[in-house]
């Protein structure tokens, strides 16, 4: 399976970190062993100073497609779930003033939380009318909808698909709103969509 993230897809978030806004959905991927698995605390990497935490709501595709039109799109998915897309930002930061990937401050080992909890799409009342949010010890730090995505999750799906056959078990990462910040040692992350709690996990 693959890992596909959308980069800059809440205005709040592109205006927190002063980025442009894109004309067209921002892509990158993350290979399978960036996965925390499961009940494991994340490790802040040593070759970073500057972990942030990026609350996302996720996509699990059910059926392969490519060249998926729009209006076809939820077919490929019946579950809804939540993440974080953990990110070096200091790296980050080296990287794209030099022009350079973000793989190395994006797919590290660990730097992708899927929560373990799945929500079925029909069980909620409007996908793009949903709240999200995630706490660091009991204080929420990052409050979402996905009302204010630039991209919505049907557009993100056929968009991506001109350029990946989407597989069964691939998981869309959907961009993150605005309140990132820097994770430190023992913080525990909890997240949730509405009420729901998704996942929490511990950082060493």
């Amino acid at each position: 399976m693959k890992i596909i993230c959308i980069g800059r897809n809440y205005t709040d978030h592109i205006s927190e970190l002063q980025n442009e806004k894109p004309e067209d959905p921002v892509i990158f991927l993350k290979p399978d062993t960036s996965i925390l698995l499961k009940k494991q605390p994340f490790f802040i990497p040593d070759f970073s100073e500057e972990v942030h935490y990026e609350v996302e709501v996720l996509v699990k595709i059910k059926k392969v497609g490519k060249h998926i039109q729009e209006k076809f799109a939820h077919k490929y998915y019946d579950e809804i779930g939540l993440g974080i897309d953990f990110t070096a930002r200091d790296l980050q930061q080296k990287l794209k003033e030099k022009g350079l990937p973000w793989e190395k401050a994006k797919a590290f080992d660990g730097a992708a939380v899927i929560g373990e909890k799945w929500l079925a799409k029909d069980s909620v009342a409007d996908i793009n009318m949903l709240n999200f949010s995630l706490e660091n010890n009991g204080e929420t730090v990052q409050k979402g909808n996905t009302e204010f995505m630039l991209w919505k999750i049907d557009e993100l799906i056929a968009y991506v698909s001109q350029f990946f056959t989407l597989k069964i078990g691939d998981i869309i990462f959907t961009g993150t709103p605005a309140g990132v910040g820097k994770v430190s040692a023992e913080d525990r992350l909890t997240g949730f969509i509405e009420d729901k709690q998704i996942f929490s996990i511990q950082t060493k």
